[in-house]
């Protein structure tokens, strides 16, 4: 790939999630912080990626560790500073990597001086930067809006003597993006890391930066929504048409995309809908919104052939230029090895999982440790920190199980700490250890390594459209074609006793040389072991 030519380089690139609290920390005090990540960089572009996506290490209360911003244009001093920075976009550019940052644009902190200066007066300079409603008669909120966190999404304020409405936490107001000055002030503030040479944005919630003026109360969902939060939580049973997804956005995102193309970036953006896939279709057509979308459809514990062939199938029947990147982690969801391989899932079941997700036409989006094939951590409640499991607690224990810190050795703290980790290191992780991993030419990381290098050899896989063929369950098969080279087909073996399929492109079908995939091919019947795949060229 040469990504100084292609306009679309992006394309064909992978992202690296960090989630910095749980990458490494360089000063003692438990938390990962930027030093951290610029030390880990060659360890990540040995890994062959291209993006390294960093969540937010912005100032902030903390409350939801970071995605609660209370200054957009400085880094946290936990974290550490702005000379960290410079010094770690200079050396990922050293090293051939991009560095994408993590844009709230939705929400900040009750701290903010925005929201500080909003809620003194009904008549301030910002007053109606954020999204503000009176009571009904009776003294009840505007309307059954419900938070993502739980409970209702509007706060009574006794200054203002109204509410205010917040799609998460109680401490994350919603700006109203009705204002032109709310959206310019994110647009300099976006503009001020582009000048520090970011090359791309992550934009977190972004179908939440709007909402409907008439303040219409959401009817009962249909079909309850799943993916985007746990079944335990009253938010999947509306439908959600005036709270988020609104029309005007599609504007913003444009306005956004001129600023991107000024400097070349890129973003991508998360979409949680009741339709997800008809938002990430509308947000990334024509070229001049959002270069790609992902949504939480591969983040369920839903692991099915046919599931995963309708999340690609629908999204390429809904839009024909736009694009999407394919995530199956994230620091939102249990870690994949767990979530679909179950109580005690094998190394093959990792490594099938990752040949699966780079043989998608899309952008892959890796999370931290998924190389590693690390399983949700167990992470008792007297240490949780996630509100948001606090919350749902037992039935919901929330996303601190997929954020512990990565371990790097069999040290102590697995490497991570000198000091006491905000959340403990799994000892599973540890006798994982990249260092461990490192050494072993069968393990997970090694075969990652290699994977992602193969990948790359065959524009088949990068450039190429894709076409899915009938298989039994839980066989995943499908075919890449790109003009001017040999058609690649693919078959997976997502379940946990050998599979086996039938090639319509029988005869003359060629084994590709893959990575360490079990898997064979006689007279046209592929035979896959447990979490085997094959690769071939097609006659």
């Amino acid at each position: 790939m040469s990504k100084a030519l292609s306009p679309t380089w992006w394309r064909e690139a992978i992202i690296y999630q960090v989630y910095p609290r749980s990458y490494l920390d360089t000063n003692g005090d438990g938390v990962g912080d930027l030093p951290g990540i610029t030390d880990r960089l060659e360890y990540i572009a040995k890994l062959g990626v291209d993006i390294v996506w960093i969540s937010p290490f912005f100032k902030s209360p903390m409350r939801d560790f970071g995605y609660d911003v209370s200054d957009y244009c400085d880094v946290d001093p936990l974290f550490g500073t702005l000379d960290d920075f410079d010094k770690l976009i200079a050396k990922a550019h050293s090293l051939g990597l991009k560095i994408m940052i993590d844009q709230v644009m939705s929400h900040t902190a009750e701290e903010h001086p925005w929201f500080v200066e909003s809620r003194k007066s009904r008549d301030n300079a910002k007053s109606d930067w954020y999204v503000w409603a009176d009571p009904l008669p009776d003294g009840n909120p505007p309307n059954n809006w419900l938070s993502v966190f739980g409970g209702s999404s509007w706060q009574w304020d006794s200054r203002r003597k109204q509410y205010y409405l917040h799609n998460f936490l109680v401490s994350q107001p919603d700006l109203n993006f009705h204002h032109p000055e709310v959206q310019q002030a994110h647009l300099d503030c976006l503009r001020f890391w582009l000048e520090r040479g970011v090359d791309g944005v992550r934009l977190d919630a972004c179908n939440f930066h709007f909402h409907d003026r008439s303040l219409q109360s959401n009817p009962p969902a249909l079909v309850r929504d799943t993916a985007t939060v746990s079944d335990v939580n009253p938010y999947g049973m509306q439908a959600h048409i005036h709270d988020k997804s609104q029309p005007e956005n599609v504007a913003f995102l444009e306005r956004l995309r001129v600023l991107l193309d000024e400097f070349g970036a890129v973003a991508i953006g998360e979409v949680g809908a009741d339709d997800s896939l008809a938002v990430m279709a509308e947000y990334t057509a024509g070229g001049n919104k959002l270069h790609m979308a992902y949504s939480f459809n591969l983040l369920t514990a839903v692991c099915t052939a046919k599931h995963i062939r309708t999340q690609v199938e629908d999204f390429k029947a809904r839009v024909k230029d736009g694009w999407a990147s394919w995530s199956v982690g994230n620091h939102d969801a249990q870690r994949v090895m767990t979530r679909w391989g179950g109580a005690h899932p094998t190394p093959a079941f990792g490594k099938l999982v990752l040949a699966m997700q780079l043989s998608l036409k899309g952008t892959p989006c890796l999370y931290q440790g998924d190389e590693l094939a690390f399983t949700e951590a167990d992470v008792p409640y007297e240490l949780i920190q996630d509100p948001y499991g606090k919350t749902f607690w037992p039935e919901f224990k929330g996303r601190d199980g997929c954020r512990t810190p990565i371990a790097w050795t069999e040290a102590a703290n697995g490497g991570f700490s000198s000091g006491q980790p905000w959340l403990p290191v799994a000892p599973e992780h540890i006798a994982a250890a990249a260092s461990v991993q490192e050494a072993d030419v069968d393990s997970m990381l090694s075969f990652a390594r290699r994977m992602i290098a193969w990948r790359r050899s065959m524009p088949q896989l990068t450039r190429g459209e894709i076409v899915f063929f009938d298989a039994p369950e839980p066989v995943l098969a499908l075919r890449r074609d790109l003009e001017g080279e040999r058609s690649v087909i693919a078959i997976f073996n997502l379940g946990a006793q050998p599979a086996g399929f039938a090639l319509p492109e029988a005869a003359g079908a060629e084994k590709l040389e893959n990575p360490g995939l079990p898997g064979e091919v006689v007279d046209g019947q592929v035979s896959l072991p447990p979490h085997g795949a094959w690769f071939g060229y097609a006659r």
